[in-house]
């Protein structure tokens, strides 16, 4: 029954319905993915600055509150 179903159907034309030299993205389809990686290697550096701050203050604020809490434990003389 497929072999009849199958017979039936006309197989396609292998002509293309566009030319594949004009489909290329080209030179601006260059410039976009390399504006792209540009400003993505330009946010990765911000937020590595940004990560690098937070914990550095993150850490002195630690070490300022472990002073305060010695020096209140320290009896004064």
């Amino acid at each position: 029954m497929l072999h009849i179903l199958w017979a039936a159907t006309p197989t396609p034309s292998p002509t293309p319905a566009f030319d594949e030299n004009l489909v290329t993205p080209g030179v601006v389809g260059f410039f976009v993915t390399l504006g792209l990686i540009i400003a993505t290697i330009g946010l990765l550096i911000s937020l590595n600055r940004r990560i690098r701050r937070v914990n550095n203050r993150a850490a002195i604020a630690e070490q300022l509150d472990a002073e305060e809490a010695a020096a209140e434990d320290r009896p004064e003389a």
